[in-house]
């Protein structure tokens, strides 16, 4: 498999991780085709944007042709998981057999469960919920078929992340479009405990030297970020960045439980809420120790996000 900086890089999904890894890949002067099933997509021109349905391995296997790293960065809608995410898995790993090209997957933490306040990669899979399962069923997929010799593929894992696009997240829109407008911030749990977040661009920027370096084959690794600190210093820090003074309007459990009664997004949320109640702190020394850190400080990465919600606001 060749790594020449000219080799086509194809990024399926345009979300903000797709996007944000786009922007790495174009950073560093590689060939870029974004892919989704729409086939249409805001992009810097000389980038391709393509439709193809990951679920469906004749499409996506189009989609992908000629390929030499495939990002996999789509999403299946968040209620529908255990139905929709595997078929996704399972094609893109069939369309990297046939064109011979490296996976790298953008996955997140929900599989280690809640039993554990420090994650390491060396962690068992005990998630009991039905999305961290999911997530889980995935990843395995994904490492059996490397350890096969199907494909070749590696797996980087990312906390909360925050940042440019990012919208519906615990440190999205009711973030920094709160502090925006001067409304509270929504948040859950505990807000005075370690939780540890991700800037998206260094997300993306793991991401990328995972596809670049033969050694983080058939791994999972955790992305580095800035410092792990509280919801509450961090939200803080975001209406600092505006002038304003931090108010904060938390959601108690038991006003989650009853959401969830009516609301499907809520009853999700409900799975995943241990998260936020206990501390959620990220070891990536795994990664640093082989790859080195790179990480942009919570200062800076708040200020570029806000950048972004406030051009969004004006236009």
């Amino acid at each position: 498999m060749a790594t020449g900086i000219d080799e086509l890089q194809v990024v399926i999904g345009t979300g903000p991780l797709g996007i944000a890894v786009m922007e790495e890949l174009l950073r560093k002067g590689k060939s870029v085709r974004m892919v989704n099933r729409s086939g249409r997509a805001s992009v810097p021109s000389g980038v391709q944007v393509v439709k193809g349905n990951a679920a469906d391995v004749e499409s996506i296997s189009h989609a992908c042709r000629g390929a030499s790293v495939i990002y996999h960065c789509a999403k299946a809608p968040y209620t529908e998981w255990p139905e929709k995410f595997p078929p996704i898995m399972q094609g893109i790993i069939d369309a990297a057999a046939r064109e011979k090209a490296k996976i790298v997957y953008g996955d997140n933490l929900y599989m280690y469960g809640s039993k554990y306040q420090v994650l390491t990669e060396d962690l068992p899979n005990d998630a009991i919920g039905r999305k961290g399962r999911t997530r889980a069923q995935m990843a395995d997929a994904l490492l059996d078929a490397h350890h096969s010799g199907k494909i070749q593929a590696t797996i980087g894992r990312g906390a909360d992340f925050y940042g440019p696009r990012v919208l519906d997240s615990s440190l999205g829109e009711r973030i920094f479009q709160a502090a925006l407008d001067g409304r509270p911030a929504e948040v859950l749990g505990n807000i005075d405990i370690p939780h540890t977040y991700l800037y998206i661009r260094d997300f993306a920027k793991g991401l990328v030297t995972l596809g670049e370096r033969q050694e983080a084959l058939g791994q999972a690794w955790h992305i580095p970020g800035a410092s792990t600190i509280t919801t509450r210093q961090i939200v803080n820090m975001v209406y600092e960045t505006v002038g304003k003074r931090p108010k904060f309007r938390i959601a108690p459990k038991f006003f989650v439980s009853l959401m969830g009664l009516f609301n499907a997004n809520m009853r999700e949320i409900k799975e995943t809420l241990y998260f936020f109640e206990k501390p959620f702190i990220v070891n990536t020394s795994k990664y640093e120790q082989v790859f080195g850190t790179d990480t942009t400080p919570h200062e800076l990465a708040i200020a570029e996000t806000m950048d972004w919600f406030r051009n969004r606001s004006q236009k």
